[in-house]
């Protein structure tokens, strides 16, 4: 921008003014001359003179090096983003979120070293665990992300790092991060947390005690499932490794994805207030229904984790699920193929609204699925991520899958 922006201002206004500096929207005659960073695509970044060229080679975003380094498209969008994460030094752009959590735990892991992994990591995580970083021959143990008593019992000296999903992406439980990290920090473990589902906004990773927040940009800040992004956020203590890192594995994003991304977070507050409402009242009307056994929304009152979630977070997302009151996985797919306005396919997060089945048994290793106080027979459920249509349709909706669970 080519005024300065005062000290203090909201989060909501700094989705606005972060990320646009005057040197990146215009020229030096014209600085700030556009609202938005232009689309810089370039691999080849001349020198005007052969002394420029030998001066240095300055490692830090708005210097110009070599493509693979980035351009002003690129480094808005990583300002912008640390920006808005209280305590981060830097942000590490990846082209996708999966590579942001394998870019994270290979700047803090080394050959020998243990990861502990919650227990209710997303898939992929869960398969980095079990194949990339055994193949670098890092060890990785899961434990019950709401117990913090366990997960001190499994430290040892071999154990560098802890991953934490917080809600889990697909039970939604919200653990004790603050607690969880004090004790990781106590025996001298670096604290990756995978803040995709609040983000910044709703959680302030870094203030919260984690030491890298990682966000799928392809969520939320894309916003319209055209994108796929990753980040990676850190103080000072931790910034340079991921960059590092990152530039040694030869990371790049494309500054195509990087203005959409951009784009995105213009409106991500917004959109993330309407998707929170619509979804809080479905958790509401889906766990008064006799066919729902368990509803997993950390901001329904009574649903696991919301206890934590009141105290800790400030903001949620369209993104819960809920577990059918037993039958079976046929008459959970007769429910997802009733809907009309949801979609069948994986993601979150952007402006419309997704369905998935969920098997969580499939994918424990330290804890138990269905979890303590659900009954056994109750196990088939599925994820629901709520857009931007109207509440009454979606509900519906929803309405017509539930009858022909039923019917099934």
């Amino acid at each position: 921008m080519a005024k300065d922006v005062p000290e203090g201002i909201t989060p909501a206004t700094r989705l606005v003014t972060a990320g646009r500096r005057a040197d990146w929207t215009g020229t030096p005659a014209e600085p700030g001359a556009v609202v938005n960073p232009p689309v810089w695509r370039a691999s080849t970044h001349l020198y005007p003179d052969s002394k420029a060229l030998h001066a240095g080679k300055p490692n830090a975003d708005g210097h110009f090096y070599y493509g693979r380094r980035g351009s002003p498209t690129q480094w808005a969008l990583a300002d912008a983003l640390t920006a808005l994460e209280p305590g981060a030094a830097g942000t590490v752009l990846y082209p996708s979120g999966v590579a942001a959590l394998a870019g994270a735990l290979l700047a803090v892991l080394r050959p020998g070293d243990v990861l502990l992994m919650t227990d209710n990591a997303y898939e992929p995580t869960r398969n980095m665990g079990r194949g990339l970083l055994g193949d670098f021959g890092i060890e990785t143990r899961w434990f019950d992300p709401l117990d913090p008593a366990s997960f001190e019992a499994v430290i040892d000296e071999r154990c560098k790092a802890v991953l934490l999903e917080s809600p889990g992406s697909l039970t939604l439980e919200v653990c004790d991060v603050p607690a969880l990290a004090a004790i990781a920090r106590a025996k001298g473990l670096a604290v990756v947390l995978d803040n995709t589902w609040a983000g910044p906004l709703g959680f302030p990773a870094l203030e919260r005690g984690a030491d890298i927040s990682v966000m799928s940009l392809t969520k939320h800040v894309g916003g319209h499932s055209d994108l796929m992004l990753g980040s990676a956020a850190a103080g000072d203590k931790y910034y340079a490794k991921l960059r590092r890192t990152a530039q040694a594995l030869g990371q790049v994003v494309s500054p195509d994805d990087s203005s959409l991304a951009l784009r995105g977070l213009r409106t991500m507050g917004l959109r993330l207030n309407q998707e929170t409402s619509s979804a809080l009242e479905l958790s509401k009307w889906l766990d008064s229904r006799a066919e729902v056994a368990k509803v997993l929304c950390p901001m329904l009152p009574g649903s696991p984790g919301h206890e934590i979630w009141s105290r800790d977070f400030s903001g949620g997302c369209g993104l819960f699920s809920f577990v059918f009151k037993g039958k079976d996985g046929a008459a959970r797919d007769a429910f997802i193929d009733a809907l009309t306005l949801f979609g069948i396919g994986y993601s979150w997060g952007g402006f419309e609204s997704l369905v998935t089945p969920i098997d969580p048994a499939t994918l424990r290793t330290a804890t138990q699925w269905p979890l303590p106080g659900m009954d056994g027979a109750d196990r088939y459920g599925v994820r629901l991520s709520i857009g931007l249509e109207g509440l009454d349709d979606l509900r519906a909706d929803l309405e017509r899958g539930l009858a022909a669970w039923a019917a099934a």
